[in-house]
């Protein structure tokens, strides 16, 4: 039996069936076009979702959940094709939603017209539906590789923002969140928080142990701040083996608390590098703050540090600023 050209195209860009069917929005007011739509989609491997006006079209395509691709007729009641395609490209959301028209007109000016409201495809009635196929193919494809760009986006941007090792932000993102928080608080006059953490003794942890084992104790240190942090804190890699918390909302009194939270999951328990226990504590430093640059507020925990370092480590110490002088909080 030979093989028609045809057949040999649709094989070519036959929709590959998934474990979750990519939904299509089919807007379509004719019973019989909406039966017709739902069975094709159906056989080709997409869920049919399907629209009875242009109102309810663009209900469902404004919605949180909205379908991917869109097969809109250009004449519907209650709202067109074009006009749905105008508001949702007006919109300018993502993810991109790619834009099918149907419509018996075929003058260039029509399609011109469809195509600059924002519709990504024109097919004129009545059409072939292996023509139908190919283009929801190829508007399929178009949108798997928009995902693609945008997972790489996020990915760059990720690789931006946050330290390639512990996950946490990294020390331009911390000192920019501790830039937005004081900018809020000067507004308000809530007051902001610091703590500078240093792992006590790393050095040799990565002499006695290796650089990998001192790796591992940087990522758990990274886990057990972030689990001590509150909801709405901000933890950030500062350098080395220092960490900078950022504290909103947070008095001195309650920041230092906050500290001792730190420093008692830092050391309360042994960490595992490299499938052997390593004892590991911090010295933590505390500043607080309503009206401050940050490159001050941070320098005040910096020196808060120094002191607990200077003081014995595994202490917490807090930078006074009412009194003038530094505290140790740490019982």
């Amino acid at each position: 039996m030979t093989t028609s050209t045809g057949d040999r195209i649709m094989q070519t860009f036959a929709v590959v069936p998934s474990a979750s069917p990519m939904r299509v929005l089919a807007a379509e007011d004719n019973p019989v076009f909406q039966s017709m739509l739902k069975g094709m989609l159906t056989r080709w491997g997409y869920q049919a979702v399907i629209a009875r006006n242009g109102t309810e079209a663009w209900k469902i395509l404004e919605s949180g959940n909205a379908p991917r691709l869109a097969v809109l007729d250009w004449m519907m009641p209650g709202m067109d094709g074009v006009e749905i395609c105008r508001r949702i490209r007006s919109a300018n959301r993502e993810p991109y939603i790619y834009i099918l028209l149907l419509t018996a007109r075929t003058e260039s000016e029509d399609l011109i017209e469809g195509m600059d409201a924002g519709a990504d495809d024109y097919l004129t009635k009545p059409f072939n539906a292996h023509e139908l196929r190919v283009r929801l193919h190829a508007g399929h494809r178009i949108l798997n590789l928009q995902e693609e760009l945008l997972q790489a986006r996020e990915a760059l941007r990720e690789q931006a923002t946050h330290d390639g090792l512990t996950g946490l932000l990294n020390r331009t993102s911390i000192l920019n969140k501790l830039d937005e928080e004081l900018s809020r608080s000067s507004r308000d006059g809530s007051p902001v928080s610091v703590l500078m953490v240093d792992l006590d003794r790393f050095k040799s942890i990565n002499d006695s142990r290796g650089h990998l084992a001192g790796d591992a104790v940087l990522r758990e240190a990274a886990g057990r701040l972030k689990a001590a942090a509150r909801r709405y804190d901000s933890v950030g890699r500062y350098g080395g083996e220092e960490f900078l918390v950022v504290l909103p909302g947070c008095d001195a009194d309650d920041a230092a608390l906050q500290g001792e939270r730190v420093r008692e999951a830092i050391g309360g328990f042994p960490f595992l590098a490299l499938s052997q226990p390593v004892a590991v504590t911090a010295s933590l430093g505390v500043a607080c703050s309503s009206r401050c640059l940050p490159e001050s507020l941070v320098r005040e925990a910096d020196d808060a540090l120094y002191l607990a370092k200077a003081g014995g480590r595994n202490m917490v110490v807090m930078q006074d600023q009412k009194w003038g002088h530094t505290k140790c909080c740490t019982p």
